[in-house]
């Protein structure tokens, strides 16, 4: 009996190491899994580079969980700003913007700094900054909206062109950031550049409508946060489909979801640098 146990475990091991196919192969001399430039970029969104020390072996993948408290933070803020269910301010959600997406995010930050990957630290980063710079405004006891209006008046400050047109500055330097930033999501893979495609986007979407909220043009307004609800929503949508695919991969299922692997599109300069050293 103990004989085929053994035997279905390795027939199960081999239908995996098919299924995965160029993916995922062993190293029969150490016993460790080496991953390809492909699934490397998957799990971690950032691309492959010559490892510096054995923290990917004793750390989990971080990615994932900073990706689901950002998905969860921005499904809840896409579905308000689109008006579902007759929801109409973000007062009550405020935790979303602190104790969701940016606990979650600074924790993956912290591991992505240590286990060395550059660019998943800076979106961790990015992102963690947005949803809390975001709960300041949602959150009345800052006083930021009131510091507007001259009687203290939240609701007045709030409808002020000067609160409004700092709100459009701020996101339309927010939309320039993440514009930048998907130039480089190019070198990963399709999802992650979809993702920010719709981020800058809808931040510039965002900052049109608080433009128009200072001019007194509310209807526009209102039409405009609700367009960059949308396309928010095609974000965390995406961002829920890259977690689940990254979920999926550290899992060892065999479901191989796509991502639309870009790298391959690129030079890869640590092949190169290798190449010259060995020539040497």
């Amino acid at each position: 009996m103990a004989t085929n146990g053994v035997s279905q475990r390795k027939a199960v091991n081999e239908d995996i190491a098919e299924d995965m196919g160029p993916h995922l192969h062993t190293l029969k001399s150490s016993g460790a899994m080496t991953i390809s430039p492909e699934l490397f970029e998957k799990l971690y969104l950032t691309p492959k580079t010559a490892p510096t020390g054995d923290f990917r072996k004793r750390f989990a993948n971080p990615t994932p969980l900073g990706l689901m408290g950002f998905v969860i933070s921005a499904v809840t803020f896409a579905a308000i700003e689109m008006g579902w269910g007759g929801a109409t301010t973000l007062d009550g959600v405020a935790g979303i913007f602190f104790f969701t997406g940016p606990v979650l995010l600074l924790l993956a930050l912290i591991f992505e700094w240590i286990m060395g990957n550059f660019f998943s630290m800076m979106v961790m980063g990015m992102f963690a900054v947005f949803w809390l710079s975001f709960g300041v405004l949602e959150t009345p006891s800052w006083g930021i909206a009131a510091s507007y209006s001259a009687t203290g008046d939240a609701a007045q400050g709030a409808a002020s062109k000067g609160y409004n047109t700092a709100i459009a500055l701020y996101l339309l330097v927010w939309g320039f950031w993440l514009f930048t930033t998907f130039i480089f999501t190019l070198k990963t893979n399709t999802v992650f550049a979809s993702i920010f495609l719709c981020a800058f986007t809808s931040s510039f979407i965002f900052s049109g409508a608080y433009w128009k909220v200072s001019t007194g043009d509310y209807k526009t307004a209102m039409r405009l946060q609700k367009a960059g609800g949308a396309v928010f929503f095609v974000l965390a949508v995406l961002g829920y489909y890259i977690t689940v695919v990254m979920m999926a991969a550290e899992m060892r299922m065999t479901v191989n979801l796509p991502v639309g692997d870009l790298s391959h599109f690129w030079p890869n300069p640590d092949a190169e640098l290798a190449d010259l050293e060995k020539a040497e």
